[in-house]
């Protein structure tokens, strides 16, 4: 249909504010990514719109207008796509789910408000730190559609009665704030959120994202800000997040779940990926991070991982800054059972003003929870590769970089730091690190070496003080029988 909402034409090609974001992050001894990269755009401008308050929204902060704007959305998808526009007042609001080719437009006065009622939260199949488990849909979801957004400079509101992780006493996850699950052209742009315990958006399986000038509120623990899951083609741009756990967090599932291949059906619904019904290890890739401000309480700003057992790679941060991390500003973390990789990542201009416990941490032993179903043997020792990172200036951080929990027999290949400025307590920590570059690493303060390694080598470790071997978790064995999907 030519006049859809989002063509898919328009939305593959470079978006204006895209473009310099894209050049500023290449290098000369950055890899070139290893496929062609996708860059999403605005759609066109959509002929319908309709109002909820004549679907019988009150938006009054009391009555649930749940069913008067789910009744515009869906009435605006069988017309052929086009703006639901959502005017001032406080919506209050249980699950609402985005079809194909409907754009929720949030005027500047507009609040959408969460029930404090988990029943006005479907259960479906939803992800959970790495896997598939029973759970409540986001406040905003949508499944298996294309074409979809929410725009407009408005607030979206989780209620905090709804926040928490799920427990053996109440194993069903709790509702993240905006969720859509295999779906393709989605746009975030212009709104506020704010939530609890709970992450704020977190596309799954989906491919061209564009998130941009968005303001997030994400408190307390597990609070994350932006989880990219299993996704392709994302830019996320001109945001300022402020949460509990990460800021932004890029995830590709847990153990042999996400690590092996599904049989084909040979079947496929439209507008779902193909691909997805007949493999679950879905790479996250392609993923551009720029002109962000970062805040985090608990742990990291940006992390990557530690679900990582469909691999991530070509992911591109630029001019960034970071005010405050509880751990490091950027945590790069796997384990062993996770298998897969985490390859080519690049970031530059970044400036780290706050406090934090260091600036950079590699851990590709033990982080995060081991699965119950590992990806066994040398497999299940995730491959680290091709991290860049270049025009750093931080301010006082314990500890510039700690690289040292990686495994002997896969060795991190290619770990370039080039034009740091600024001061920290500590310096550069290595261990199990091959082909490293450092360039122009011009920190004052430091105590003790600026190098300290053990098994590594690269250009530029000058006069390094010796450290001990990282301690190797136990091998997982090869189980009897071969994991099935189940």
């Amino acid at each position: 249909m030519k006049d859809t909402l989002f063509a898919r034409r328009n939305f593959l090609k470079t978006a204006a504010l895209a473009a310099p974001a894209f050049s500023l992050i290449a290098s000369a001894e950055a890899p070139q990514p290893s496929a062609p990269r996708k860059a999403p755009t605005h759609p066109a401008t959509p002929k319908l719109t309709l109002n909820v308050r004549d679907f019988g929204a009150k938006g009054d902060g009391t009555t649930k207008d749940t069913a008067a704007i789910q009744q515009a959305i869906d009435r605006c998808s069988v017309l052929g796509g086009g703006e639901v526009l959502v005017p001032a007042g406080n919506y209050l609001i249980g699950a609402i789910q985005l079809r194909t080719r409907t754009l929720l437009r949030l005027d500047p006065d507009a609040t959408l408000t969460g029930s404090p009622d988990f029943d006005d939260y479907p259960v479906t199949q939803v992800r959970w730190e790495g896997k598939w488990i029973q759970g409540h849909t986001a406040l905003i979801y949508a499944n298996g559609v294309e074409d979809i957004g929410i725009v407009g400079a408005g607030k979206i509101i989780g209620n905090p009665a709804l926040g928490g992780r799920p427990r053996p006493t109440s194993p069903l996850r709790h509702p993240a704030l905006i969720e859509p699950i295999n779906c393709s052209n989605i746009r975030l742009e212009g709104f506020s959120t704010s939530y609890h315990l709970m992450w704020s958006i977190h596309p799954t399986l989906c491919q061209n994202i564009v998130i941009k000038n968005l303001t997030i509120r994400s408190t307390g623990g597990n609070g994350d800000g932006i989880d990219i899951d299993s996704c392709q083609h994302v830019l996320i741009d001109h945001c300022e997040i402020s949460t509990g756990d990460d800021c932004i967090s890029l995830k590709s599932g847990r153990g042999e779940e996400a690590a092996s291949q599904i049989p084909s059906s040979g079947n496929s619904k439209p507008g779902i990926n193909p691909a997805i019904t007949t493999r679950a290890a879905i790479t996250t890739e392609d993923v551009t991070i720029t002109n962000c401000t970062f805040a985090d309480s608990i742990f990291a700003c940006i992390g990557i991982g530690s679900e990582t057992s469909g691999g991530i790679r070509n992911v591109r941060i630029s001019n960034c800054k970071f005010t405050h991390a509880r751990s490091f500003a950027f945590y790069i973390k796997t384990r062993t059972g996770r298998g897969a990789f985490i390859e080519d990542i690049t970031a530059t201009n970044l400036d780290l003003t706050g406090d934090f416990a260091g600036f950079l941490r590699i851990e590709g032993l033990k982080s995060g929870i081991q699965d119950q179903d590992p990806v066994p043997g040398d497999a299940g020792i995730p491959t680290l590769r091709n991290f860049h990172f270049s025009n750093i200036h931080v301010e006082n951080v314990p500890v510039l970089v700690e690289a040292t929990s990686i495994h002997p027999n896969k060795p991190l290949t290619g770990l370039t730091l080039t034009n740091v400025t600024g001061t920290c307590q500590k310096g550069i920590f290595l261990a199990n690190v091959k082909n490293a570059i450092f360039r122009n690493i011009d920190v004052k303060g430091y105590t003790g070496a600026l190098f300290n390694t053990y098994n590594s080598t690269g250009v530029g470790i000058r006069n390094p003080a010796t450290i001990e071997a990282p301690k190797l978790p136990d091998d997982i064995p090869t189980p009897a029988e071969p994991y099935t999907l189940h």
